[in-house]
């Protein structure tokens, strides 16, 4: 299978998956956005993804094109968290590889990126102050010199997926070693979701619904990891709260696409 293939794959897996409590999955849609919403996603954005898998672009370049291809539903942003950290996966090879990439990140990169989260409708942090609306954000990052590197670092201490970038993807490298010791497949990616998600808040529902919310989360997370809590409660909770772990997901297709790579039997 093809890094491309596989990213795709690794995109419908996500979705497909469940029960996930709080996010969309083949039992649960939300409002505006449905399940077909995402697998329309993760084809439409393929030639991104091929130009990845041919080191043809920056990360921020393919980034931005990758965000308009997936832009032709109604159904909203789906997938950028994924983008982020599937495209150094595809130029590096794997976890070591995209490492490199993202140091090897520049300025046009952060301009790139800066156009693509325009385009999208991701909550910022309500302290951000290099607003992507704003023309000043981008002469100041040209102004001093700020790669992508940069601004997923100035980020990252709010931002889970942007923590996997400044720490080496050590989520995904923990998600990805429990789908290849599972069992079954089936089970694999809700149980590797409740592990991440039990482990730290997430920070999507932080920026959405506050600290707390996100705290209370993970604690009920953790009670189902623990058998405590049944998860289609959990399930129950999360969706009266609208809160969905958005970023949790985002981790958990790179670390299938990382499993994939590794001889992972979705099949299984």
């Amino acid at each position: 299978m093809r890094p491309s293939e596989r990213a795709q794959l690794a995109m419908a897996l996500e979705v497909c998956a469940g029960p996930k409590p709080g996010n969309v999955d083949r039992c649960h849609d939300y409002e505006d956005t449905r399940l077909e919403h995402f697998i329309a996603s993760a084809i439409f954005v393929k030639p991104a993804l091929e130009r990845a898998e041919a080191g043809d672009g920056g990360v921020g370049e393919l980034i931005r094109d990758a965000v308009r291809l997936a832009s032709v539903h109604a159904g909203g942003n789906t997938h950028f968290g994924a983008y982020i950290l599937l495209f150094p996966l595809l130029l590096g090879g794997d976890i070591p590889g995209a490492m490199r990439v993202i140091r090897a990140t520049t300025v046009d990169d952060a301009v790139f990126f800066y156009e693509a989260f325009g385009l999208t409708q991701v909550r910022a942090h309500p302290t951000d102050d290099l607003d992507v609306n704003d023309p000043a954000s981008v002469a100041r990052i040209r102004e001093e010199g700020m790669t992508l590197a940069d601004i997923i670092a100035y980020s990252a201490p709010r931002d889970l997926v942007c923590r996997e970038w400044t720490e080496g993807y050590p989520r995904t490298r923990r998600a990805a070693d429990m789908l290849l010791s599972a069992p079954s497949a089936k089970a694999a990616i809700p149980a590797a979701f409740i592990g991440l998600l039990a482990a730290e808040p997430d920070t999507f529902i932080a920026k959405k619904l506050g600290d707390a919310v996100a705290q209370e989360t993970t604690a009920k997370a953790r009670a189902v990891r623990d058998g405590t809590f049944g998860i289609d409660a959990f399930d129950a909770w999360c969706h009266e709260q609208g809160a969905n772990p958005g970023s949790t997901a985002d981790i958990i297709i790179a670390a299938i696409y990382v499993a994939l790579g590794e001889g992972w039997n979705w099949e299984s």
